[in-house]
């Protein structure tokens, strides 16, 4: 499903206007400005799949950034956003196959760019919580332990019937004792989410973040995927592309979601800018170098 056809950035004659309009002052750099023109990259056309790929600097993330604020599509972390952002994102435009008023409104509402940051984050909140409920397990499993060896002939220590607030600890810790301490804490303090890894947290980031009918961004989502995951994802993609009316805009290095079947795939490190077959990629032709070089090794 294509959503999004085209997006237009800003022209030669539109930059040349922005800065005509102001002196330099003190800045030196005015990103996003200047960097597109000389790649001679104005107007960009989608398939239902399209990534960018190049070299670090080329401008990929870059693109994802400016489509992805210029739609405003829903974002968790921030990006290298520069006061020059704004007005650059005014003199932008697109193009989408439909654009009824009450199908972009359930379009949005689905839609999300995806950056790797959103995948460490996530990994590093699930951590976060495997900690702290590891303390609070300990911390329940003491007390419990320590209301079983004192007792509760004569009820807790301090323990005073009149005091309301006694009474509802006093209930409370009835109520621990009255099942099993394993269930107590499973119930009443939780489970962790040890039972993914740092990788496998990260795709399921991708599988829950991702739902029918929507336009996704991506950049560089195979961060802190191994090679298997990052082919579990390929067919994840795929799937959703092709079952779910998904469509996909992504920025990446990875061999293995630049080999998807018909992806529509922009060199950034092309001068001008243009769609070419994955092999023909320089970042694929250093892989297959490395492994050319070490063929021997494998045999």
């Amino acid at each position: 499903m294509i959503y999004l056809e085209e997006f237009y950035l800003l022209s030669d004659d539109q930059e040349w206007n922005f800065f005509r309009r102001r002196s330099k002052g003190c800045y030196d750099s005015f990103y996003p400005y200047q960097l597109f023109p000389q790649k001679q990259l104005r107007e960009i056309a989608f398939s239902d799949i399209t990534i960018f790929c190049g070299s670090n600097g080329s401008g990929k993330s870059t693109v994802l950034n400016i489509i992805g604020e210029k739609l405003e599509l829903k974002r968790n972390t921030p990006y290298n956003k520069t006061d020059f952002f704004d007005p650059y994102l005014s003199g932008c435009s697109s193009s989408f196959r439909d654009e009824d008023p009450l199908k972009m409104c359930e379009l949005m509402k689905v839609s999300r760019f995806i950056s790797s940051d959103d995948v460490f984050n996530h990994i590093i909140g699930v951590r976060e919580r495997n900690a702290n409920l590891s303390f609070k397990r300990e911390v329940t499993s003491r007390d419990i332990a320590q209301i079983k060896m004192d007792g509760w002939r004569n009820g807790p220590r301090g323990f005073n019937a009149e005091d309301p607030e006694n009474m509802k600890s006093f209930l409370d810790y009835c109520q621990k004792l009255r099942g099993s301490s394993v269930n107590y804490i499973r119930t009443n303090v939780g489970v962790d989410e040890r039972t993914y890894s740092n990788g496998e947290n990260g795709f399921k980031y991708f599988t829950d973040a991702i739902q029918p009918g929507g336009l996704y961004l991506l950049d560089e989502p195979e961060n802190s995927l191994s090679a298997e995951m990052q082919l579990e994802l390929v067919q994840f993609i795929l799937g959703m592309a092709r079952f779910y009316d998904c469509q996909f805009i992504m920025s990446t290095h990875s061999p293995f979601i630049l080999s998807i079947p018909f992806a529509r795939i922009y060199n950034m490190d092309e001068v001008p800018v243009s769609t070419c077959k994955w092999t023909e990629l320089p970042n694929i032709k250093v892989y297959y170098e490395f492994f050319r070089d070490h063929q021997a090794e494998f045999e």
